[in-house]
């Protein structure tokens, strides 16, 4: 019994020379199955010319007997019911919904652990090409697909180096195309197959995703350029007027855009979340749409240059809530030392990660920080620092966004200040949809004025 495969690269490799009908076309959507799936997946990608992404599947065990699917839930927040077992077994609805919000949360760790802040792709009326390194029961293969379905894909082809063939077979029942490289009989299991099966771990799926979006940019998270639906000419308008400012804190220097309308009436200073900078597209518009309603803006990034590209490959430092609360509090004081701002209440606009960075650092600095709006943002992340947060926080998220709305309730529960949780009805997790990212601005410049008045005197800063 001699192993085909070195390993799950050479395995993609002669798994991509049967997917070529798929080559270079504009509706095919390669999706790996994590972790084993992603370094096959990468191989068929490149050969086909196709965009890459991960497909997370959890499956809903019935308590007691958790190797028993009661359904799944996958990327999307699709859940999926096996009627057969729920019908026979007579599971209560709330059975399910409590296992399925355990799995979600777990869902989102890992969502968030492999895509940071890049949506889950769009798979209606795609081809999409659902790839592991290979097929035993297929049980979880199962899963993606029903999941799959739920999104309206145009076609779904499964395609594995390896798979037993009667598990073949049953998937061709299930499914538009299934491609297996070999079919050997009889199976046993799918390492058996690999010279080389060694588990793939979770630092190279985060690699291998981040070079594969570095070939494409056009799947990063925040995209080059802003939503169709937003102001351009406003947005051109205020961030024309905008400078560059340089703050040291500590042993480094970060670089920041400051602009200051006439007659500013609070300062707000953005903590950008996973994988972003203060060119984010999505962050300038709400910031344009501050100034306009006199407020001044600071977008800087908490990350230098040579920690941006250690970031890049490890995903570690955009998660250090710590360092980057500390870079926050810095830049925040360093505020007292401008004409434009000394005089000026604080407030935070954070994203992602840099929501739970904001909270922390608003705990620090009572005195100063007179209100936190964050846009999808990780409060959960601030942890501790919830309850002793004193500045009035809006939390803004979005409809879709079912994982990060469950954080976010569970973190608005442990704050003891003014609060709310604002719910934008449609939306995901970027505020992609038309008008979404228009409401987030519309109600942080609300939020901000009712609750950054003008100070009456210099403000003492840096005692926290």
């Amino acid at each position: 019994m001699a192993a085909q495969f070195r390993d799950r690269t050479d395995a993609g490799r002669q798994l991509a020379a049967r997917l070529m009908d798929y080559a270079n076309r504009p509706d095919v959507l390669v999706l790996a199955l994590p972790r084993g799936g992603v370094p096959v997946a990468v191989e068929v990608a490149r050969a086909l010319n196709a965009p890459l992404d991960v497909y997370l599947v959890r499956k809903l065990g019935l308590p007691g007997h958790e190797e028993l699917a009661m359904g799944a839930i996958a990327s999307g927040n699709v859940i999926v019911r096996n009627s057969e077992v729920v019908d026979m077994l007579r599971i209560p609805d709330r059975v399910i919904a409590d296992v399925a919000a355990r799995e979600q949360r777990e869902l989102a760790r890992r969502e968030l652990a492999y895509r940071d802040d890049r949506p889950a792709p769009v798979v209606r009326g795609k081809t999409v090409v659902l790839v592991d390194d290979g097929l035993a029961t297929g049980a979880t293969m199962r899963a993606a697909a029903a999941a799959l379905r739920e999104q309206g894909p145009a076609r779904i082809v499964v395609a594995v180096p390896t798979a037993a063939p009667e598990t073949c077979d049953e998937f061709r029942a299930e499914v538009d195309e299934v491609i297996c490289a070999i079919t050997p009989d009889p199976f046993y299991a799918v390492g058996l197959w690999y010279e080389d099966f060694s588990q793939t771990t979770d630092d190279e799926v985060r690699d291998l995703l981040a070079q594969a979006t570095q070939a494409r940019p056009s799947l990063a998270g925040e995209r080059g350029s802003p939503p169709a639906q937003i102001d351009r000419k406003m947005m051109d308008r205020h961030n024309s007027d905008e400078r560059l400012v340089h703050v040291t804190v500590g042993p480094v220097t970060l670089e920041g855009s400051m602009s200051v309308p006439t007659g500013a009436r609070g300062v707000v200073l953005f903590a950008h979340g996973s994988g972003s900078s203060r060119h984010s597209p999505r962050n300038r518009y709400v910031a344009s749409v501050l100034q306009a309603g006199g407020l001044a803006t600071v977008l800087i990034d908490l990350l230098t240059a040579d920690e941006e590209t250690v970031d890049l490959r490890t995903r570690q430092l955009r998660f250090d809530i710590e360092l980057l609360a500390d870079r926050l509090v810095g830049a925040t004081d360093c505020l007292a030392q401008y004409p434009d701002t000394r005089l000026l209440r604080v407030g935070y606009f954070g994203a992602s990660t840099g929501g739970g960075a904001a909270l922390v650092a608003a705990a620090q600095r009572p005195e100063v920080v007179g209100a936190v709006v964050s846009r999808g943002g990780r409060p959960d992340l601030a942890g501790p620092a919830l309850p002793h947060v004193r500045a009035p926080t809006l939390l803004i998220v979005g409809g879709h966004d079912l994982p990060v709305i469950g954080m976010n309730r569970e973190a608005l529960a442990q704050l003891n200040c003014e609060k709310r949780l604002e719910i934008v009805p449609g939306a995901t997790h970027l505020f992609e949809e038309p008008g979404t990212l228009e409401q987030v601005a519309q109600l942080a410049r609300d939020w901000f004025n009712q609750y950054l008045a003008p100070a009456e005197a210099q403000r003492t800063v840096g005692q926290g």
